[in-house]
């Protein structure tokens, strides 16, 4: 388990510098399956129909809440997209890396049956 789900989203005020490429890269690896694509942290979801999307794109809204740190989504009917980036850094953040660990545990949750 990635222990960035331990943590907790901090503000960063404007004129923070975004996450090296070097931090970027060490902390994927605490994030399976997801991606960095022009400074945006991403992943896609597949379920079995709309009911399983949007009891994921719930629970993902509730940790979006907790940590006031809020992704992009894409929805349909079974798939959801989540995108990831730091506005007033202008890239990415840790706490970008924080709710991707947090939402990859919604879909994977820790203990002996997790996929990962």
């Amino acid at each position: 388990m990635s222990t960035l789900i331990a943590r907790r989203s901090e503000p960063h005020p404007p004129g923070t510098p975004p996450l090296s490429a070097e931090v970027v890269e060490r902390l994927l690896a605490e994030v399976p399956g997801w991606k960095v694509e022009e400074s945006r942290l991403s992943k896609t979801y597949s379920f079995k129909n709309f009911h399983e999307t949007m009891a994921f794109v719930n629970a993902l809204a509730w940790v979006a809440h907790q940590e006031d740190h809020h992704p992009d989504l894409e929805v349909s009917y079974n798939r959801c997209r989540v995108v990831y980036w730091t506005h007033t850094v202008g890239g990415l953040s840790l706490n970008d890396f924080i709710c991707a660990a947090k939402v990859e545990a919604l879909f994977f949750p820790p203990g002996p049956s997790s996929q990962q």
